[in-house]
């Protein structure tokens, strides 16, 4: 078995998308324990909220274009662009160690509460309608990363099969 045939296998094995984990069968390694799930579900957890800190949340500045006045930001492109895609790759892992719905539950919302700490300073009350966005935003993308990957590991799964 090659080694990503093997990988699926395992994926499989764990029942990617049910967030499995605790089945024994005869010839296969035992599923993670208690203790090892709740470390997994850390791990992803503070993967999902370095997502924030480290592309979004040191910059604050915005810039004011000088000719017409208008200010954009704080964020460029390439940091939003750089989150979404560091908090795809923790959906993915996430999805093939804990299955789908675990992943996308501790993603949005470890996701909402970094984004919540640096934004609830904010002085107009707004941050409450923004943490909805967020929460909502990051929900939205992360069942559809998580659902794409568990079809691939499904598919994988079949062929190996």
């Amino acid at each position: 078995m090659a080694a990503s045939d093997e990988s699926a296998g395992t994926a499989g094995a764990r029942g990617v998308g049910g967030g499995g984990g605790d089945r024994r069968t005869a010839g296969t390694a035992p599923g993670p324990t208690g203790a090892a799930r709740a470390v997994r579900v850390a791990v992803l957890a503070v993967l999902a909220a370095a997502c924030w800190f480290a592309w979004l949340a040191w910059d604050t500045t915005y810039q004011v274009d000088p000719a017409t006045g208008v200010a954009s930001g704080p964020y460029e492109a390439w940091q939003v662009v750089g989150c979404a895609l560091s908090l795809a790759v923790a959906v993915v892992l996430g999805t093939v160690r804990l299955g789908g719905p675990v992943t996308v539950a501790v993603t949005t919302l470890a996701f909402t509460v970094a984004w919540s700490v640096t934004a609830s300073t904010d002085e107009t009350g707004l941050w409450l309608v923004g943490a909805l966005l967020v929460l909502v935003g990051v929900a939205v993308g992360a069942s559809v990363v998580a659902a794409v990957t568990a079809a691939v590991l499904r598919r994988r799964r079949a062929r190996a099969a």
